[in-house]
């Protein structure tokens, strides 16, 4: 089926791998390592890319396929491919588009380990960075240099939520001629299509709201196809493969991704509201909120605002801790987008290594919790969050 036959939200249902001769309705799970031939010519043909035949389930696989279809069919991108875990896929986009002397230019408020592997590894292999704050777009340009290969922005941020303009962004991108990578995880395709805005690549943990359920991991960076192609040949000679069974359970998903979205928004744009003059908190951070710094710009590049509500306990560090502790409901977990909510304190736990100094400059203060709003009722979501902070004190 053609990938833009439809609506996104149609083409996330339709999008389907061939019928067998069993004629299922439901696509079934194609769990092999290796791919069969008819002759020994068929299968010279196929190794010598004259065939769009499958090889090996770590280079290509049906249900790999399928869900990366439907990936780009949402995002609006020529090609994509899919990896073993969201880390991968970020990892896969820097080390197959820059090569030793070359330079990324990056926003500081990003993921813990994508610090990580900018700070310690990119270095390692000869390829300079130069952090920029998110909040001031107007200091990108002056950071490109002439070995400059690649802009990589997450928007809204992890865990902060600052909003960036990927117009502005891809103009300057376009100007000198290199790579906008747009880390597209919190609004998911649904929210926000960064290919539209001008972004060359767009990177996702598929672990969050495209599974939506915590269930399995998944990573997928989808695309300009020339700069797919060399993801894809890094991709399949270094093995971070997705696994036939998680592409088939996320791509069984991401055929409840808009209606999931539209529930996770509303819930979370009901909740920051519920919030926003509750005495034991200094500041509630939401997108959609006009009190958001970038409320204009989100509302002009995102549809809606996302599953996750930040806010500051006016107790800091012991407030933060209290107020897990006191959750009756909420899940304390290192993930985010599942249908269950879930309650996590930065600065005590994913950027507890940072110093104060580091967590201040991305935005990540002592008392600072993040919610992922779930699939539950919202006033039961409410309530245990009220609950928690009259115990907080």
């Amino acid at each position: 089926m053609e990938k833009d036959q439809y609506r996104p939200e149609t083409n996330a249902v339709r999008i389907q791998t061939e019928k067998t001769w069993q004629m299922e309705h439901s696509t079934p799970l194609f769990l092999t390592s290796s791919f069969t031939y008819d002759s020994a010519e068929e299968m010279r043909a196929t190794f010598a890319d004259e065939t769009d035949n499958n090889i090996y389930t770590r280079f290509s696989n049906p249900n790999v396929d399928e869900f990366v279809s439907k990936v780009c069919a949402l995002e609006g991108a020529e090609a994509g491919y899919a990896t073993a875990s969201g880390m991968s896929a970020v990892f896969a986009s820097f080390m197959a588009l820059m090569n030793a002397g070359d330079h990324l230019v990056s926003a500081s408020s990003i993921f813990g380990s994508t610090h990580t592997i900018i700070t310690k590894f990119l270095p390692k292999w000869g390829i300079e960075y130069s952090y920029f704050d998110i909040n001031k777009p107007e200091t990108v340009e002056a950071l490109i240099k002439p070995n400059t290969k690649m802009i990589f922005v997450e928007t809204p941020s992890n865990p902060g939520l600052e909003i960036i303009d990927l117009r502005l962004l891809a103009e300057i991108a376009d100007k000198h001629n290199i790579i906008l990578n747009v880390d597209n995880c919190f609004a998911t395709p649904v929210l926000q299509r960064p290919i539209e805005l001008g972004a060359h690549i767009v990177t996702h943990s598929a672990t969050k709201w495209m599974d939506g359920q915590g269930r399995v991991l998944g990573g997928v960076v989808v695309g300009r196809k020339d700069l797919i192609k060399e993801i894809h040949t890094f991709c399949r000679s270094t093995g971070p493969a997705m696994s036939p069974f998680n592409a088939w359970v996320l791509s069984k998903s991401l055929e409840t991704l808009y209606i999931r979205m539209a529930r996770h928004s509303e819930s979370a744009l009901a909740l920051a509201k519920a919030l926003e003059n509750n005495p034991h908190i200094s500041w509630v951070k939401y997108p959609m909120l006009e009190s958001h710094p970038q409320h204009a710009i989100a509302k002009q590049q995102m549809s809606a605002g996302g599953g996750i509500v930040c806010f500051e306990l006016k107790g800091g560090l012991q407030s933060g801790t209290r107020f897990l502790d006191s959750l009756k409901m909420l899940t304390l977990t290192a993930n985010l987008g599942d249908s269950r909510s879930i309650a996590s304190h930065p600065a005590s736990t994913t950027h507890a290594k940072l110093t104060d100094a580091e967590r201040a400059k991305v935005g990540i203060t002592a008392g600072m919790i993040r919610i992922s709003v779930g699939l539950e009722n919202v006033q039961d979501i409410l309530n245990d969050i009220l609950q928690a902070l009259e115990n907080s004190k």
